[in-house]
């Protein structure tokens, strides 16, 4: 039998085997947290066509069976299937998309001239035997063995001591004494493991986005990336943005149901990783985690609560390094778990990592860092000041929020050309292959092609008549970019999605501007822009400047970075001296909060337009519309 997808790829299912198992089989990955038991609800499929057997809808709603979308782990084919992945149902694994465009990370740590040094430590032992003659307590047998290495004062928590017994007996007091150790941190024992049979070593690096989760399984011992994996933040369910989370977790009494969301993502990836690579759980020493304030307040199961009200105070900043297990990660539970700082409510870990990936706190050159997610963050300074600011964008840039719109990875449009004669699009679709959707930087292209060939005007509004790829849909008006007549599942931009597009790109630009005006700076003061974000890695700058998202300063000065957050969270899994390196970036940030500032609404008025209502501020794009 056969499974096919609407993504055109093929599938071999056996006789009596369910849609899930084949699909993993075949290295198509779905979420599903409850590890394909049909307790989580996670694994939706569309059935398109052919017949199965449903042994449990589980959560399904009636109006999703309805829509035949079923359980991937509890449906099996009677026959030839069609079937159709929701993009928010697919786990990606191995997503090259998710690294920065410094594919090299080894050798980028190597750039900042320190090696690779992890708080976790591990020192081979071999203990004499316990005897009638030499009869002290294998806690002070293990102090003596330290001793005669030259370690003293290691401390050790009940939860070690408590195995400590049997763990030294099971390894025949031939083992590896695992450990943190690190600045400010004095040693402590975390567990011991056999010499034979845990004693590879990795770590996890995390980035937990508003909207994604991205996770990379990392090579302790040469700083190789073994492996990637991402998803969409089960959270969003329960709302879009940091702002509804927090009013979830708070008023709604949310906050154990978006922690247990979020872990339940992260280990759905870092469990498909291990198995992927026959790694186990004791071989999996640390965890870093970068996220926004928010993102890692709920990480922690810490109340969110006061991030949105004023004075906007988070409960705290710098977190203490506490374990897996307190996590509920699906690691050794006393691996420590390391969290990058944060610097205020709305500027947390992911933009200290972006800083410290960018490098520009060590360059005298004043430099501009903006991260365009669901959170607009902004960074300015050099070696000696820096100031940082956030403003709101909302999700569509990472495709929530739009009717078409998905992340960037394979199957989405990245970019657009529009025809000046026929306004026939001319589409680039990420891997190749037929359009799932369209990502941010399509979007950007999109908006900017239509607006320099007059199919919309500078508010973002259609022009009627102008091309019969301009029609009334269920929401409204809307481009069709591309017409599947065997899906039914056209790929279009609404007047809706246009509007929401501008409002973001609006909230970005004043934000820039109001923190440079705070510094007394003006644009050509700024040397080098860095930019961040999921889509980076395809933005066109041209057409990111004429949108009015981007200063209109030389194309040379932008540097694209991807997901600095993911690769922040890798230098400091690998790097004490880069951990601390964090610590002092997120002391030396000066925060401005951005709604106290009327400047900053005036500047986001003046931004809803294309590419805005001061065309001075945007002399190449001027020159392109006349």
């Amino acid at each position: 039998m056969e499974l096919r997808l609407t993504s055109d790829e093929v599938v071999k299912i056996k006789e009596g085997e369910d849609i899930y198992t084949a699909l993993k089989r075949a290295g198509i990955y779905l979420t599903a947290s409850c590890g394909g038991k049909g307790a989580c609800g996670k694994c939706r499929v569309r059935i398109i066509d052919g017949k199965t057997e449903i042994k449990s809808y589980g959560k399904l709603t009636h109006i999703e069976r309805e829509s035949n979308i079923v359980l991937a782990c509890q449906t099996l084919p009677n026959g030839d299937l069609l079937i159709e992945i929701p993009k928010e149902s697919r786990l990606v694994v191995g997503d090259k998309i998710a690294v920065a465009r410094t594919k090299d990370l080894a050798g980028y740590l190597k750039s900042y001239g320190v090696g690779i040094n992890p708080t976790v430590k591990r020192l081979p032992l071999n203990l004499p035997p316990a005897t009638i003659t030499d009869n002290i307590s294998d806690l002070d047998r293990l102090r003596r063995a330290l001793d005669e290495q030259g370690i003293k004062g290691m401390r050790f928590s009940h939860e070690f001591v408590a195995e400590l017994a049997d763990a030294l007996r099971r390894a025949d007091w031939n083992m590896e004494l695992v450990y943190v150790e690190g600045q400010g941190i004095p040693a402590e024992a975390i567990f011991l493991t056999p010499l034979e049979g845990c004693n590879r070593r990795y770590g996890i690096a995390v980035d937990i986005g508003t909207t994604t989760v991205v996770v990379y399984l990392v090579n302790l011992v040469n700083g190789e990336v073994v492996d990637i994996g991402s998803t969409y933040n089960s959270q969003m369910r329960h709302g879009d943005d940091v702002i509804t989370r927090i009013v979830h977790a708070t008023e709604g009494g949310g906050l154990n149901e978006l922690q247990e969301a979020v872990v339940k993502d992260i280990n759905t990836i870092v469990d498909s990783l291990m198995e992927r690579h026959d790694i186990k759980s004791c071989e999996v020493d640390a965890a870093t985690v970068s996220g926004n304030t928010t993102m890692s307040h709920i990480f922690w199961g810490l109340d969110p609560g006061s991030i949105r009200e004023e004075p906007y105070i988070p409960t705290l900043n710098f977190f203490p390094m506490w374990r897996g297990g307190t996590a509920r990660l699906s690691i050794n539970p006393q691996s420590p778990v390391y969290t990058v700082p944060c610097v205020a409510s709305y500027v947390g870990g992911d933009i200290v990592a972006g800083v410290l990936a960018t490098k520009m706190h060590r360059n005298p050159e004043v430099a501009l860092f903006m991260d365009i997610g669901t959170n607009g963050e902004i960074a300015i300074g050099n070696n000696e000041w820096l100031m940082t600011a956030a403003c709101s964008m909302g999700p569509c840039f990472e495709g929530s929020g739009i009717r078409c719109g998905m992340r960037a990875t394979a199957g989405a449009i990245e970019s657009v050309k529009i025809d000046t004669e026929t306004c026939e699009p001319e589409i680039s679709v990420i891997g190749g292959g037929l359009p799932m959707g369209i990502c941010g930087s399509g979007m950007i292209d999109a908006i900017s092609e239509m607006f320099l060939n007059g199919i919309i005007d500078r508010k973002g509004k259609f022009v009627k008549g102008k091309t019969g790829r301009i029609r009334e849909g269920e929401e409204g008006a809307e481009f069709v970019f591309y017409k599947d007549e065997r899906r039914r599942k056209d790929i279009v931009l609404t007047e809706a999605d246009v509007e929401n597009i501008i409002r973001a790109k609006a909230a970005l630009y004043a934000g820039i501007k109001t923190l440079l005006a705070e510094v007394g700076f003006t644009m050509d003061a700024v040397e080098k822009v860095y930019i961040a974000g999921g889509f980076g890695n395809y933005i066109n700058v041209e057409k990111a400047i004429l949108l009015g998202m981007l200063p209109d300063i030389p194309k040379e000065r932008f540097v694209f970075m991807g997901n600095t957050s993911i690769t922040g969270a890798y230098l400091c899994l690998l790097s004490e001296e880069l951990r601390k390196e964090a610590e002092d970036i997120t002391s030396k940030m000066t925060y401005i909060e951005l709604s106290v500032y009327r400047s900053f609404m005036d500047e986001y008025m003046s931004a809803l337009f294309l590419p805005h209502t001061d065309m001075s501020q945007f002399p190449t794009a001027a020159g392109m519309i006349k």
